[in-house]
C-alpha cells in the first residue's frame, strides 16, 4: 500500500472524527485553543491507538486467512464506508455536547474509533507498514479535528454530513481497489 492510500484511508477514517469535532465546536461560544488541543488528541490519538491493536489482533489470525484476506478488506472498508454514507444521509441529528471533559471526551473517541480498529485488522492482511499506517492515521485526525472544531464554530454544521459522505466514498474507494488488485483487474 502506498502512502498516498494511507493517506487517503486516514482522511476517509478521519471523517467521522471531524464530524463530532465540529459538532463540540458549534457547542460553544467561543472556541479556546485548549478545546481545540483536547479534541485533536483525544480524536488523533484514538484513531491512531485502535488501528494498532486491531492490526496485532489481525497479525494472529493472518495465516489463517491469507486466501481470502483481500475480500476481507473489501467487506470491512466497504461496510464502515456505506455506515458513514448512511450516517452522512441520515436526517437525525446528534446532540452537541459543550463540555469537554474525560467523561465526554472518552466516548466521542471511542465512538468515532471503532472503524479505525477493523481497519488495522486489514492492514494486518495487507502487511501494511503500521508504524507509518497509525502516524498518518493520527496526525492527519488530530489535525482534522482541530479544524473541524473551528470550522464548527465558525460556520456551524454546514460541512459535517458532507464529510462524513466523502469519507465513506473514499473508503468504499479503497476496499474496491484492494479488490480489483487481487483479483488482477487492475
Amino acid at each position: 500500500m502506498t502512502i498516498w492510500e494511507l493517506v487517503l484511508i486516514a482522511v476517509g477514517l478521519s471523517m467521522d472524527a471531524f464530524a463530532v469535532a465540529v459538532c463540540k465546536g458549534l457547542s460553544v461560544p467561543k472556541v479556546k485553543f485548549q478545546h481545540t488541543l483536547i479534541v485533536g488528541l483525544y480524536f488523533g490519538g484514538f484513531q491512531a491507538l485502535m488501528p494498532l491493536i486491531g492490526y496485532l489482533l489481525g497479525v494472529q489470525f493472518q495465516s489463517v486467512i491469507t486466501n481470502i484476506d483481500h475480500w476481507i478488506a473489501f467487506i470491512l472498508l466497504g461496510l464502515i464506508g456505506a455506515n458513514m454514507i448512511r450516517e452522512a444521509l441520515s436526517k437525525e441529528e446528534e446532540p452537541c455536547n459543550s463540555s469537554f471533559n474525560v467523561k465526554t471526551m472518552l466516548p466521542l473517541a471511542l465512538a468515532t474509533s471503532i472503524d479505525a480498529l477493523a481497519i488495522g485488522v486489514t492492514f494486518a492482511f495487507l502487511k501494511v507498514q503500521i508504524v507509518t499506517a497509525v502516524s498518518l492515521i493520527g496526525i492527519i485526525t488530530f489535525v482534522l479535528s482541530i479544524v473541524g472544531v473551528m470550522i464548527g464554530n465558525v460556520f456551524g454544521v454546514k460541512y459535517k454530513s458532507k464529510a462524513e459522505l466523502i469519507g465513506g466514498l473514499v473508503l468504499i474507494g479503497m476496499g474496491v481497489k484492494i479488490l480489483l488488485e487481487h483479483l488482477n483487474i487492475l
